[in-house]
């Protein structure tokens, strides 16, 4: 019965995002096709974070690093093509480029480094140690894009236009919406599939008992730094769409209190769900827009809204809908 209501719950959701932008010009609200392009942008960073914490245990307040890279990368790539100025020119001449199918996986790749340097370090600790080192590395990347005043500094970038991507005009919302969603289905799939496999069961089981993982022969070490990997691989790519969807970047987007939005997005959904976070990111901006229409306090009766849900939806929002454990799978 809960397999039922899950993947019921899982149709329905998907024919509401495939009709939105329909709905919305039915409704004239074009706004919402922007609305909620932003909703799966953070859905998308929101089940990276989900893929390390809800499967691997792996508690970090520093993933909107990677989320900020994947933005920087896109408009400093993007600067440099406007400008006709070389980003590198040894060892080798890499100039810039507004082409999607360049800016993004650039994003992706440079995102997936940054989190195999940072979690190769941060991974040898654990529980709290392990909370404070990823913020610390997050706040480190923050005060490092503070301080790049050719790139903007504290104000920020502007993208001068959307990436491009052949036979399809992302300056037109509704077309860019339907990319955002596309790259959060693919994503989805893969992180269903990756945790369905020997690698996700390993992972499961490091969250579990790391040290019977170790005695059975599994070099816990490796799977969990793939893990992080995946995740900050995951959130550039979110951090590449956001880029393109507000076509301004600052470093506010690897601030820790951007890391504590995405982790509620994961507790509020559902965590170790996948889908889950889905939910969660967009009730958390829904609420937010809502109530910002009436207050600038709106983080105010924000607060009570997520206690309540922690109180009476320990499992989560999809767990209430789909009933059961609210489990993946």
């Amino acid at each position: 019965m809960r397999m039922t209501r899950q993947n019921i719950s899982i149709a329905v959701g998907a024919l509401f995002f495939l009709a939105l932008p329909v709905i919305a010009i039915m409704a004239g609200e074009p706004y919402l096709v922007t609305l909620f392009s932003r909703i799966l942008i953070y859905a998308l960073a929101a089940v990276s974070l989900d893929l390390m914490l809800g499967f691997g245990g792996l508690v970090s307040l520093g993933h909107a690093a990677f989320f900020g890279i994947g933005a920087y990368v896109v408009c400093i790539l993007s600067m440099h093509a406007v400008d006709g100025t070389a980003l590198l020119t040894w060892p080798v001449v890499i100039n810039g480029s507004e082409r999607a199918l360049v800016a993004w996986p650039a994003a992706v790749v440079l995102a997936a480094v940054a989190a195999a340097a940072i979690g190769s370090l941060s991974l040898r600790t654990s529980g709290m140690h392990f909370i404070m080192i990823t913020l610390a590395f997050a706040q480190m990347l923050y005060y490092f894009f503070v301080s790049l005043e050719a790139y903007g500094g504290d104000d920020g970038i502007s993208l001068f236009m959307r990436n491009t991507v052949p036979g399809v005009d992302l300056a037109a919302d509704h077309q860019f919406y339907y990319v955002c969603l596309a790259a959060l289905g693919l994503f989805l799939c893969f992180a269903c599939r990756l945790v369905d496999s020997r690698f996700g069961m390993v992972i499961r089981g490091c969250r579990e008992n790391e040290r019977r993982m170790k005695s059975m022969g599994f070099a816990t070490f490796r799977y969990r730094l793939v893990c992080f990997i995946i995740a900050g691989a995951g959130a550039g790519l979110a951090g590449a769409l956001i880029a393109n969807q507000t076509e301004y970047v600052s470093p506010g987007l690897m601030h820790w209190t951007r890391s504590g939005e995405i982790l509620v997005m994961v507790l509020l959904g559902g965590m170790g769900t996948l889908f889950g976070p889905v939910v969660g990111a967009a009730v958390l901006l829904l609420v937010e827009e809502f109530l910002s229409i009436y207050t600038e306090h709106w983080m105010v009766y924000l607060g009570p809204f997520l206690v309540l849900v922690v109180l009476f939806a320990k499992r989560g929002i999809y767990g209430v809908i789909i009933g059961g454990n609210g489990n993946h799978g």
